[in-house]
């Protein structure tokens, strides 16, 4: 298990090297909700709206859809599981509601890059920044970058984050090989009805 702990710390090391450096950028404390998400969440100072509207159309269909939204602010994160759907969706279809002149209940590429040049903005929901990564993702943006960076050793990560973090791995691995090990059998008994089972 020390193998493999060492092997995710050198795997994360060398994500974050290809990644270039990420020091942690700073914006100021009344930037707008897209531009503190795009800091913190993607570690970009620089962008337009279309650029930012492209980079959050997950699929490319050239609309935000409302999933597409739910994602972008973070609400299909587990870090909101504790917020009611019924606030979240009120929430988005308020967004939505801002952009969507054609009242498709969509934001298309156009109707956001135009009401951006009005001066509109995306607003700040109250409910974070908008973690939308994967797991892997987020601890390296979030933890790892922030508090151990390219150089550091197995036994720099010993903050709660990293712990649970490699419980998730060593958990993910020993899925992984309980399916592998059934995956070789030809019968699973676990799998046949009892009433069919001998006494």
């Amino acid at each position: 298990m020390i193998l493999r702990t060492t092997l995710s710390a050198l795997a994360l090391s060398a994500i974050a090297t290809a990644h270039g450096s990420h020091d942690q950028i700073v914006v100021a404390a009344d930037a707008d909700w897209a531009t503190r998400h795009m800091a913190e969440e993607h570690h970009i100072t620089s962008f337009d709206a279309g650029s930012f509207f492209n980079l959050h159309d997950y699929d490319s269909s050239n609309t935000w859809t409302f999933d597409d939204l739910m994602k972008t602010y973070g609400l299909k994160h587990e870090s909101t599981n504790h917020i009611a759907y019924t606030e979240k969706e009120k929430a988005i279809n308020g967004v939505i509601s801002l952009f969507d002149k054609d009242l498709s209940g969509t934001i298309s590429f156009a109707e956001y890059t135009i009401g951006s040049g009005a001066g509109l903005k995306l607003p700040d929901l109250g409910f974070g920044l908008g973690h939308h990564g994967d797991d892997e993702y987020e601890y390296e943006i979030h933890h790892f970058e922030k508090f151990h960076g390219d150089g550091a050793t197995e036994e720099e990560l010993n903050h709660p984050e990293d712990i649970e973090h490699f419980r998730k791995h060593e958990e993910l691995e020993a899925a992984q090989e309980r399916q592998e090990q059934l995956d070789r059998m030809r019968i699973v008994e676990a799998n046949i009805p009892s009433k069919f089972r001998r006494g």
